[in-house]
């Protein structure tokens, strides 16, 4: 076996890969702690070692896919910044094979309060985070109007992303994105 050659981060990296393939391949139901360890090659206590349960494992697995594409850039129009954002959150979170696991997530998140802390903590709160700077320093460059509620702005951009993602099922485009930023900031503009 060749799990006793393979370093601790080594191993990590090899649960969280087979955690995703055994997902993308069965769905997030029939996904079991000792399907992820046989196909890391590992045993299951070295998985339980890592992770409280499967969706933890889950979350973690889901959250090293390539986060620094949701990272803002400032090229001056915080609408194409925030555009751009958006686009690869939809793309990286919304898009096929992750839909699917990504839902089942959030679903756990509802009757599991350590795997809804983590999802909080580790992925909601800093993408808000980082959508709240961003509309600040929008805001004190004057492309936004001084008295916008910026929370208010971060939840009417996420919740019609989650309305479609986890209640309706509907597919998360571009063109949705795109929707969503001009019925927002129809309403965010400076009055002239």
């Amino acid at each position: 076996m060749t799990t006793a050659r393979r370093s601790g981060s080594a191993l990590t990296e090899a649960i969280k890969r087979a955690a995703l393939e055994l997902g993308q391949e069965s769905g997030y139901a029939k996904l079991s702690i000792e399907a992820i360890a046989a196909r890391a090659g590992v045993g299951k206590h070295t998985v339980y070692r890592r992770w409280s349960s499967k969706g933890a494992l889950m979350l973690d697995s889901l959250l090293s896919l390539d986060e620094s594409a949701l990272d803002y850039s400032e090229t001056g129009d915080v609408v194409e910044d925030l555009r751009r954002q958006i686009y690869e959150a939809v793309d990286l979170l919304a898009g096929e094979p992750f839909r699917p696991l990504f839902q089942s997530l959030v679903g756990e998140a509802q009757h599991d309060p350590v795997v809804a802390a983590a999802l909080t903590e580790r992925f909601i709160t800093p993408q808000a985070d980082k959508t709240v700077a961003r509309l600040k320093a929008a805001r004190e460059q004057g492309q936004l109007s001084p008295d916008f509620d910026l929370d208010l702005a971060m939840a009417i951009l996420s919740g019609p992303l989650y309305f479609r993602l986890l209640i309706t099922q509907e597919p998360l485009t571009h063109e949705y994105v795109d929707r969503i930023l001009e019925a927002l900031f129809a309403g965010m503009r400076p009055r002239r």
